[in-house]
C-alpha cells in the first residue's frame, strides 16, 4: 500500500575484540580462542571494501566483528542462475533493504569449467564482480565454492568432464583431489581478494563442502575433508571455515579432522528444511538430544543453521504442490509460516541464519539437476521475476530487528513461563536485563492468552500457525520499553531524534507501555492514536494500518532527547527503509524500494523504486534540508515529527506495453535420421572401457555420451548396421535424468519414440532413471513395415538413427559416484537378425564464450545457429501459432519482436506458452541465442519463463527461437506463445546487454 494521501497531507501539516585471523604464523594462522566476554552493544557499521584491517571472532553466543556482536540475517541467491550480472544489482539491493545483512553464495564449478585446467571467470560467470557488488551493496559475503553445492543444479555443480575422469569424487582419492586443487586454486585467487579480514570484500565466511555426512566416521572421509581445510588454509584464506551438516546431526564439528594445528577458525552449521506441517523444532538452546540438536553439538560456536529451507524445489510434474506450482509453495510458506519458524530459531538463541531462498532465480539451459524443472522460484521471498512478495514483510521486520536490536545478539534461556494454548520461549540478555518472548501457536485456531512476563501479564493473540514475538525492558535509546503486545523492528536514532518501530498484522490494537519517571511531552502527530500517563508509564494505543504509519512523538519528562515511536502494519512497515551512511542513518518511509541513501553536503540523495503513487518521508542527520529522488530534486517541507515529507507526491511506473508475437518461420530439421546423412566428422564410438557407474554392456561398445566428450542436451546415434535381412525388433537401452526421452529411425522410417515415466512423489527425488525402449516392425503401419522390410532385405548397409534427450546428471548427495551414472544410449539389441554394427555420435559444439558450457545441446539446428540472432531464415515457411501437426522429430519456429519500454522503467517480462495437455511436445526456449528453459507441454507444470533483462532487450529487437520435440503420436504445437508483464517498477538498476554473439 502506498503513503495515503491523507497522510501525506498529514504530514505536511504537522569492547573486546575476538581472534585475528590471517596473524603471523602464516595464511590462515589463527590466533587464540575468542575473548570469553564481551558486552552487548551495537553491531558492526555495515560491510565495505574499506582497505582496513578487521577482526573476525565468535564465542558461544554470535560472530564478534571487530569486537562486537554480529547477528547474520543471510539470505541465499545463485548469480549462475540469474545470467544478467546488471541484475544482481538488483536483488542484492532488494535484499540489503528488506533486512538481509549477508548473502550467502555458491560458485558451482560445472559453470566456469569446460574441462580440467579450463577455468572461466568472464561474463555471466564473473564472480570478481559479484563479490565487488555485493560489498558495494553492503553485504557480507558466506562464499560457497564446493567442490560440491548441490544446489539442484547439474551433478551438484561437478562439471561434466568430472564424470569421465577416475578417482572417486569426494573422497581422499589423489585422482579426484588433483581436480579439487585446481578448482579451489582457480576460485581462491578470486576470493582471497575479497575477504572482509583485510579490507579487501566482505567475504566472512567460506564453507567447504556440502552436507558431507554419509562417510562421516570413514578415515578417507576424515583425510578428505582436512585436506580441503589445509588447501583453502594454503591458499591464503583466513576467514572462519565451516561445513552444513545434512541436519542437525553433529557430523564434521570441530575436531572431527585434522586442521593442521590451526585452532578456533571452525564453525559447525547445519541445515534445516521446515514442512508446513511440521512443528518448528528446537535446535539450540532449548533443544534435547545432545550432540545430536543442532547447535548443541557445538557450544561452544554460536548456533549457525546455514541453509534454512523456508521454500522448496518443485519437480517436473509437480508432485511437490499438486501440480499448481511455486505459487502453492509461497502460499504454503507464507508470512505466519516464516515467522513460526524463524522466531523459534531465534528464540533457539541461534545468531547465524542463512535463508534459502532470499531468491531462486532460473534454473536455464542444461543447469538444471534432474529433480527441478525449469523455474527455481522456490517459493522465495523475492520471486523469479525479481518481484517482493508478501513473504517478504517478516524477513523484512527480523532482518531489520536483529541488526539494529543489539541485545539479541546475546541471549540465554531464562525461567520458563507458559501461557495456555502456546509454546512459549523465555530468553533474557545478561547485560542490559531486557527480556525475550516468543509465543508460538501450533494449532489451527487463533489463540488470545495471558503472557506472564517480567514486566507482568500481558495478553497477546496469536494466530493459527503463526508465532509473536514480546519484549519487555528494551532500551529505545534514552527511555525503556516496559513492554509492547506488537514486536519492535528497529531502533535507531537519526538526527537528534531516537525512532522506533512496532508492528503487527492489521487491524490489531497495538498497545505499548514505556518506562516514564517523570511525564513526558506526548503530541499524537496523527489521528489513530491514543495515550494516557499513569503511575510512571505513557500507555500508547493504536489500531495498525489505519492510514498508514502513525507517528507518537514523546519529548521531555526524564529525557530531553525526543523518542519517536512509530507504528506500522505489515504492508506498512516493508516500505521503512533505514539505511546507515557514514555520516548517521537515513530513515525513509512511502516508496517500494530504497536502493541507496547518500548524504552529499546538506542533500540527502535517494534512489529506489516506485510501483503507484506514493508519498516520500525522510529523517535523517541533523542538518539535512534537501531530498533527491532518482537524480531529481523533491520539494519538501519539515514536518513535527522531525522529519523532511516531499509535498507532492512520487509518480508510479507507466504503463508498459507488449506487442503480440507475430511473424513465424518453421522448418523441419533432423536430417540425421535419413539414411543419406554424412556422419563422417562424427565420433566413432568404439569405446570399451569406462569410469561410469554403469556397467558396459559384455562386448561393449561404450555409447555413454560422456565419454565422447558431450556432457549436456541432446545427443545423436548413427547405427550402420550390416546383414539386417530379416530384422523384426530393435531394443534400445538407455539413462537419462527426469522425462528422459529416446527417438528412433531405422533408414529414415520413424520407429517410434519412448520416453521415461512423469514423477510422482515417490520418484521426484530420483536423479537417474533407465529403461528399454522396444520397437517392433510388426507395431509400425502395414505399409510402412512392407517398405522397410524390403529394404532391409536388399544388398548393402543400412542406417539405425537415434536422438536422445539425456536430460542432466544425477546429484552425488551420497558421496557415490552417483553423477557418472551414463547418460544416452547404454545399449542395443536385435532380434531376427544379427547385424554388426558401427556407432558414431554426435552431441552440441564447442561452447561459446558468452553462454557457456550448459547453453546448447546436440540438436541440428543448435549446430547450425538456427537459435542465435542474425540467422538468415528467410526461406522457412511462414506459419501461425497455435500450429498443428503430427509428425516424429524435431521443428523451429523463429520469430523477432521489439519492446519500447519506456526509460527509467524495470519491466519483468516473461514468455507464456500454454496448449492442450493431451498434445505430447516439448519446447526449448532461446532468447538472442540464450537458452532459458525447456517445456513440456504434457508434463508442466510451468507454463511462463522469466526473460531477464540483459538478455531480453527491453528497448529493441529479440530474436525468440522454439525448438520443438515432437513424438508423432499426437498432434503438436507450439499452441499459444505470448508474451506477458510479470512487473514492473519506476526506477530499477541500469541494464547493460549480456554479450549475445550471432553468427
Amino acid at each position: 500500500m502506498a503513503l495515503s494521501r491523507r497522510t501525506f497531507s498529514a504530514l505536511a501539516g504537522s569492547a573486546a575484540l575476538g581472534f585475528a585471523l590471517g596473524g603471523s604464523g602464516g595464511p590462515g594462522a589463527l590466533s587464540a580462542y575468542a575473548a570469553r566476554s564481551v558486552p552487548t552493544g551495537p553491531a558492526p557499521a555495515p560491510p565495505s571494501a574499506d582497505r582496513r584491517r578487521h577482526t573476525v571472532g565468535y564465542d558461544r553466543h554470535s560472530l564478534l566483528v571487530d569486537g562486537r556482536r554480529l547477528v547474520v540475517w543471510s539470505g541465499e541467491m545463485h548469480p549462475f542462475r540469474l545470467p544478467s550480472p546488471s541484475l544482481w544489482r538488483d536483488v542484492l539491493q532488494k535484499m540489503r533493504a528488506h533486512g538481509h545483512n549477508t548473502v550467502s553464495v555458491p560458485v558451482a564449478w560445472n559453470h566456469h569449467s569446460t574441462a580440467p585446467g579450463r577455468y572461466d571467470f568472464s561474463g555471466v560467470r564473473d564472480l570478481d564482480l559479484f563479490l565487488r557488488t555485493a560489498a558495494e551493496t553492503g553485504l557480507y559475503v558466506i562464499l560457497r565454492p564446493g567442490p560440491y553445492i548441490d544446489a539442484e543444479v547439474d551433478a551438484g555443480g561437478f562439471p561434466g568432464w568430472l564424470a569421465v575422469t577416475g578417482g572417486t569424487a569426494r573422497t581422499a582419492d589423489p585422482a579426484y583431489l588433483a581436480h579439487v586443487d585446481e578448482w579451489f586454486t582457480a576460485v581462491n585467487r578470486i576470493a582471497r581478494r575479497h575477504q572482509f579480514t583485510d579490507g579487501g570484500g566482505t567475504v566472512l565466511l567460506y564453507q567447504i563442502e556440502h552436507e558431507y555426512d554419509a562417510r562421516a566416521d570413514e578415515p578417507t572421509a576424515r583425510a578428505y575433508m582436512s585436506h580441503l581445510y589445509r588447501k583453502v588454509r594454503a591458499d591464503g584464506i583466513d576467514v572462519p571455515l565451516f561445513h552444513n551438516d545434512r541436519g542437525p546431526s553433529a557430523h564434521w564439528v570441530a575436531g572431527s579432522f585434522d586442521t593442521g594445528g590451526d585452532k578456533g577458525g571452525w564453525l559447525y552449521g547445519f541445515d534445516d528444511f521446515a514442512e508446513p506441517s511440521r512443528t518448528p523444532q528446537d535446535r539450540g538452546r532449548f533443544g534435547t538430544g545432545g550432540r545430536a540438536a543442532g547447535a548443541g553439538a557445538s557450544p561452544r560456536t554460536p548456533g549457525f543453521v546455514a541453509g534454512f529451507g523456508d521454500g522448496r524445489y518443485d519437480p517436473w510434474g509437480g508432485a511437490a504442490f499438486d501440480g499448481k506450482g511455486y505459487a502453492e509453495a509461497r502460499r504454503t510458506r507464507d508470512a505466519a509460516f516464516e515467522r513460526r519458524f524463524h522466531l523459534t530459531n531465534v528464540a533457539n538463541g541461534l545468531t547465524l541464519h542463512n535463508v534459502r531462498m532470499a531468491f531462486g532465480g532460473t534454473s536455464w539451459g542444461w543447469l538444471p539437476a534432474p529433480v527441478v524443472y525449469t523455474s527455481y522460484d522456490y517459493g522465495a521471498a523475492i520471486d523469479e521475476a525479481r518481484n517482493v512478495t508478501p513473504k517478504i514483510a517478516p524477513m523484512h521486520q527480523l532482518g531489520h530487528l536483529l541488526q539494529r536490536v543489539p541485545d539479541f545478539a546475546k541471549l540465554d534461556r531464562a525461567a520458563d513461563v507458559t501461557a495456555k494454548g502456546l509454546k512459549v520461549y523465555h530468553l533474557t540478555n545478561p547485560d542490559t536485563g531486557s527480556h525475550v518472548y516468543v509465543a508460538r501457536n501450533d494449532g489451527a485456531e487463533a489463540v488470545t492468552s495471558a503472557l506472564p512476563t517480567a514486566a507482568g501479564g500481558v495478553e497477546v493473540t496469536v494466530p493459527a500457525r503463526d508465532a509473536r514475538l514480546v519484549t519487555t525492558g528494551l532500551s529505545l535509546g534514552r527511555r525503556t520499553l516496559r513492554y509492547s503486545t506488537v514486536p519492535p523492528m528497529f531502533r535507531l536514532t537519526a538526527g537528534r531524534l531516537d525512532i522506533a518501530l512496532f508492528t503487527g498484522p492489521r487491524g490489531e490494537m497495538a498497545r505499548l507501555v514505556l518506562d516514564c519517571p517523570s511525564e513526558p511531552l506526548v503530541n499524537r502527530l496523527d489521528p489513530e492514536g491514543a495515550w494516557v500517563y499513569e503511575q510512571g508509564a505513557l500507555h500508547v494505543s493504536v489500531p495498525l494500518g489505519e492510514g498508514g504509519l502513525t507517528r507518537v512523538m514523546v519529548e521531555h519528562g526524564e529525557s530531553e532527547t525526543p523518542l519517536l515511536l512509530l507504528f506500522a502494519d505489515e504492508a506498512t512497515a516493508v516500505r521503512l527503509f533505514p539505511y546507515d551512511t557514514p555520516s548517521g542513518t537515513v530513515l525513509v518511509y512511502g516508496p517500494a524500494l530504497l536502493r541507496e541513501a547518500v548524504l552529499d553536503g546538506s542533500t540527502v540523495r535517494l534512489t529506489g523504486d516506485t510501483v503507484q503513487e506514493t508519498g516520500l518521508e525522510v529523517w535523517g542527520p541533523r542538518g539535512i534540508d534537501a531530498v533527491e529522488w532518482n537524480g531529481r530534486p523533491v520539494s519538501t517541507r519539515v514536518t513535527l515529527s522531525g522529519s523532511l515529507t516531499a509535498e507532492a507526491l512520487l509518480p508510479g511506473v507507466p504503463d508498459v506495453t507488449l506487442p503480440a508475437l507475430g511473424g513465424w518461420r518453421r522448418a523441419a530439421e533432423n536430417p540425421e535420421s535419413a539414411p543419406g546423412f554424412d556422419d563422417s566428422a562424427w565420433r566413432v564410438a568404439d569405446k570399451r572401457t569406462s569410469h561410469s557407474t554403469t556397467p558396459v554392456p559384455k562386448g561393449g561398445p561404450v555409447l555413454f555420451a560422456d565419454d565422447y566428450g558431450f556432457h549436456y542436451g541432446d545427443v545423436w546415434y548413427r547405427g550402420h548396421l550390416t546383414g539386417a535381412a530379416g530384422l523384426e525388433k530393435v531394443t534400445l537401452g538407455y539413462s537419462t535424468g527426469t522425462q528422459g526421452m529416446l527417438m528412433a529411425w531405422l533408414d529414415g522410417e520413424p520407429l517410434g519414440v519412448h520416453r521415461m515415466p512423469v514423477p510422482d512423489e515417490g520418484t521426484s527425488g530420483r536423479g537417474t532413471w533407465t529403461d528399454t525402449a522396444v520397437f517392433a516392425l510388426s507395431a509400425l503401419p502395414r505399409h510402412r513395415r512392407e517398405r522397410l522390410r524390403r529394404g532391409l532385405a536388399a544388398p548393402g548397409g543400412h542406417v539405425l538413427s537415434v536422438l536422445v534427450r539425456r536430460m542432466q546428471h544425477d546429484r552425488d548427495g551420497g558421496a557415490a559416484d552417483t553423477h557418472k551414472a551414463a547418460r544416452g544410449l547404454t545399449g542395443a539389441g536385435f532380434e531376427g537378425a544379427a547385424p554388426t554394427v558401427r556407432w558414431r555420435i554426435q552431441g552440441a559444439l564447442a561452447p561459446d564464450a558468452a553462454r557457456g558450457p550448459m547453453n546448447n545441446g546436440g540438436l541440428y539446428g543448435e549446430r547450425e545457429g538456427w537459435h542465435l540472432p542474425g540467422f538468415a531464415d528467410g526461406g522457412w515457411r511462414p506459419v501461425e501459432l497455435p500450429y498443428r501437426g503430427r509428425e516424429q522429430g524435431v521443428a523451429w519456429y523463429r520469430t523477432t519482436f521489439r519492446l519500447t519500454v519506456p526509460g527509467g522503467v524495470d519491466a519483468s517480462v516473461g514468455l507464456v506458452l500454454d496448449d492442450d495437455p493431451a498434445r505430447a511436445y516439448r519446447v526449448q526456449v532461446f532468447l538472442n541465442g540464450w537458452n532459458l528453459g525447456q517445456y513440456i507441454n504434457d508434463v508442466g507444470p510451468q507454463h511462463t519463463f522469466v526473460l531477464p533483462n540483459g538478455i531480453l532487450n527491453t528497448r529493441g529487437t529479440n530474436t525468440l527461437a522454439l525448438a520443438v520435440l515432437s513424438d508423432g503420436t499426437t498432434e503438436s504445437g507450439p499452441g499459444e506463445a505470448r508474451l506477458t508483464l510479470l512487473g514492473s517498477a519506476s526506477g530499477g538498476v541500469p541494464v547493460t546487454q549480456v554479450a549475445s554473439p550471432g553468427r
